[in-house]
């Protein structure tokens, strides 16, 4: 037995796993501010914001793009850098643990339409239409995530307001 990493489930529910069973996974995500509103992933009975693994080939910039494609259907372009930070995660659909290394965009609309039509076939399970959630409303939903956030929401408000 090697040494242990304690990891978490969208549910908060702590693992033990040992190190050589952890897969290194860095993510992007997308946060698309307009109208004093917050588009966000609906998944189970909360939310996300869009975005997920950056595969292999990618760069962040167009795993950041395919990601939010498929989880909103618009087309975005990358604005500023919001947040950083890795969590120790179980994802519930595979029997892995993940070193996520979490990357928090704001981004730009240029395109689309809001849709589901895009899903990964695993996200069809559990992901639904994204959401327009009014930012005075952010303190009262639910979330599926390892950050605060809330206070990673009012970081991109600071810092949409400081780029105009």
């Amino acid at each position: 037995m090697g040494k242990k990493i304690a990891c978490h489930d969208v549910n908060n529910k702590l693992y033990k796993a040992d190190i050589s069973d952890i897969v290194f996974r860095p993510s992007v995500y997308g946060i698309l501010i307009e109208k004093q509103r917050i588009l966000l992933s609906k998944q189970w009975d909360g939310y996300d914001f869009p975005g997920g693994g950056i595969e292999i080939w990618e760069n962040i910039e167009s795993a950041l793009q395919r990601e939010v494609w498929e989880e909103t259907g618009l087309k975005v372009r990358m604005d500023k850098i919001v947040h950083c930070e890795a969590s120790f995660f179980k994802p519930s659909r595979v029997e892995e643990f993940w070193n996520c290394q979490l990357i928090y965009y704001l981004v730009k609309k240029i395109g689309g339409e809001l849709s589901k039509d895009n899903f990964a076939k695993d996200e069809k399970k559990y992901v639904d239409m994204p959401e327009w959630v009014d930012l005075k409303n952010i303190n009262k939903i639910k979330f599926y995530n390892p950050v605060d956030s809330v206070k990673l929401i009012k970081k991109a408000v600071k810092v949409l307001k400081s780029k105009n």
